[in-house]
């Protein structure tokens, strides 16, 4: 090897030394920074004329394992949405209260009954009287509060969408300036590789809020995707647009019509125009913006519907009459006759009937309504497999009402006619023995405390009655919670609660004892919407049964939740931990590549000072 060989190799080894003792004293300085990935030097041995060798610096490696960096933003959108729907969890069970504590409304409804029980034994009491009119005023106030915290909650929800987005958007946005300047950089520049790492640190930022995948394209660009498809980042970003509204109230639910929705949706604006709806397609399903759209729109929505069921379920307990109508006969045919004069809003007539093609026992349930706008009922009006619901409107008269009827039910085979005034005549086919009428009736609501029966409006929509009226504005179970009340009429003469008609002695336990028993036994149909039961099978049972079962089913629902969330943070410690292994700095392992370094720049220093010497020497001679 000549001197000049040798100096060359000398030079270019102080070089590369050069380049990874800076790079070290940045992995060094950088070890606590997150999201920065220790680096390396690439070196390659050069090969010159003469056989003379150097080293070259090719660029900056990032040291991490990519396989394992996708399973972590994976992972990592599962364990925010899982944290985050534990939070909720959380909330809404201590809004439930724990049972067997005083302020849960499982045992402040029971110090309802309990004080209902008391006034069966005494009813003639005073005090007992009193007694049941406070509990129930502390149960509807009870009430009232845990719908307004869970609409509380649901606007907790919309306004993290707000900020999730408006973080998203920041995020997208740095991920495409970034693409942009690594584009236009060199590959072996040390500011590329901390350019990549800024970019990491904003995919790692998203893949919280959503689930993504991350595609690798050519000249270190990446492209950023939902895992259901749709491009968020490429040459440039997306946007995401959230209408946010600033109230929330039980009747505010998403639709994807714009005129029917009273919520916030998401809308991706594409960089060429385009746009979607990300609810609408189901787009994110994971990470925080899911999170809070299933609290928002689904989770929360049904712990209302389980709080307005128990409200409407004690109202209309207490207040629904059944009357059942008289057989009669029209030649070969049979059936019922029953008088609807008396129906209020939401009030029904409910015809039995067997197939006797399928020898299948069915029921219509025919639902008054005042509001034609209303028409058709909503799915959540549906009745089971074998019942079918029909909203009937009453505001055109009785042949208004008996044309909608015989419509409803034609396919049956039952003829409803109309022999005088408000009497509805339902009859089955007569010699076709296709259908048979197994009996009419209709529920009313009671509208006064002493209509000489045992019910009672005890609970009241505000001032006005409960009747589960449906008009264009929705149904009236919808936040019932929030608006029950006890009846102001009561609460001014407590008498009433023994005396449902004239002359009744005070002693009278027969209303008294008609309200522990719907309260505490009386069995009820409650609907599916719920999340307890099916609209096919829906829950019957106890208003008490019922309670229990809601509490129950949202301690589960949090116990499921915090079990997810403690199985995702076990995941996401051990991924960690194995990504940290290869991408985060140990210093330990960087100083001893220093002292390695250092050695390796005083060999080639010295080699430079031999071929100094020789230099010299030549000169002299």
């Amino acid at each position: 090897m000549s001197l000049t060989q040798a100096l060359t190799s000398a030079i270019s080894g102080l070089q590369a030394n050069q380049a990874s003792l800076a790079l070290v004293s940045s992995n060094v300085a950088n070890a606590n920074t997150p999201g920065y990935i220790r680096k390396t030097i690439s070196q390659t041995a050069m090969a010159g004329s003469g056989g003379g060798i150097s080293v070259n610096v090719v660029g900056i490696q990032r040291e991490f394992d990519q396989y394992v960096q996708r399973q972590l933003r994976v992972e990592s959108s599962g364990a925010a949405f899982a944290d985050l729907r534990a939070q909720f969890y959380n909330q809404i069970q201590s809004l439930f209260g724990t049972p067997g504590a005083s302020s849960s409304l499982e045992s402040i409804y029971n110090s309802f009954t309990t004080a209902l029980q008391a006034l069966s034994t005494s009813p003639d009491d005073g005090a007992a009287r009193s007694a049941v009119i406070g509990a129930a005023q502390q149960l509807a106030t009870q009430l009232n509060q845990m719908s307004g915290r869970v609409q509380s909650l649901r606007a907790t929800a919309e306004l993290g969408l707000a900020d999730s987005v408006a973080t998203a958007n920041e995020a997208m946005r740095q991920i495409a300036e970034l693409n942009k300047k690594i584009a236009a950089s060199s590959s072996a520049d040390g500011a590329t590789a901390t350019m990549m790492d800024q970019r990491d640190r904003y995919i790692d930022q998203l893949a919280q809020l959503m689930d993504i995948n991350v595609v690798q394209g050519s000249n270190n660009q990446v492209t950023v995707f939902t895992n259901s498809g749709i491009q968020l980042v490429g040459n440039e970003a997306a946007q995401i647009a959230f209408d946010a509204r600033g109230s929330m109230t039980p009747a505010s639910q998403w639709s994807a019509d714009p005129s029917q929705r009273s919520v916030g949706t998401l809308t991706l604006l594409s960089p060429n125009g385009g746009s979607i709806d990300l609810i609408q397609s189901n787009a994110i399903r994971s990470g925080q913006i899911a999170a809070y759209i299933q609290m928002r729109d689904h989770d929360l929505v049904q712990a209302q519907s389980q709080l307005d069921a128990i409200a409407a379920g004690m109202a209309a307990a207490l207040s629904n009459t059944t009357t059942a109508g008289s057989a009669v006969t029209s030649g070969a045919q049979s059936g019922f006759d029953i008088d609807v004069s008396g129906l209020s809003a939401g009030n029904t007539v409910t015809i039995n009937y067997t197939d006797q093609l399928t020898n299948t026992a069915r029921s219509i349930t025919l639902v008054r309504v005042n509001d034609p706008s209303a028409l058709p009922l909503s799915g959540s009006a549906a009745g089971t497999a074998n019942d079918k619901v029909y909203g009937i409107d009453f505001s055109g008269g009785m042949g208004s009402v008996l044309a909608q009827i015989n419509q409803a039910i034609a396919s049956t085979g039952l003829v409803a006619s109309n022999p005088s005034g408000n009497t509805l005549r339902v009859l089955d086919d007569g010699a076709g023995n296709r259908v048979d009428v197994n009996g009419v009736s209709k529920t009313t609501t009671a509208t006064g405390l002493a209509g000489g029966s045992s019910e009672l409006p005890f609970f009241t929509d505000g001032d006005a009655l409960y009747t589960a009226a449906v008009s264009a504005y929705g149904a009236q179970t919808v936040g019932f919670a929030g608006r029950i009340t006890v009846n102001s009429a009561l609460v001014a003469d407590p008498s009433q609660l023994v005396a449902y008609a004239a002359g009744i002695a005070a002693g009278d336990n027969t209303r008294p004892n008609f309200i522990y028993e719907q309260l505490t036994t009386g069995t009820h149909v409650f609907s599916g919407n719920t999340g307890i039961g099916t609209a096919a099978a829906p829950f019957t049972g106890s208003i008490s049964t019922f309670l229990r079962q809601v509490i129950n089913t949202q301690g589960e629902a949090a116990n499921s939740a915090n079990s997810l969330k403690q199985g995702q943070d076990v995941v996401m410690a051990a991924l960690e931990q194995t990504f940290n292994e290869g991408a985060a700095v140990n210093v330990d392992a960087e100083m001893a590549n220093l002292i390695t370094l250092q050695n390796a720049y005083a060999a080639n220093a010295q080699v430079l000072s031999a071929v100094k010497n020789l230099f010299d020497v030549l000169l002299r001679m």
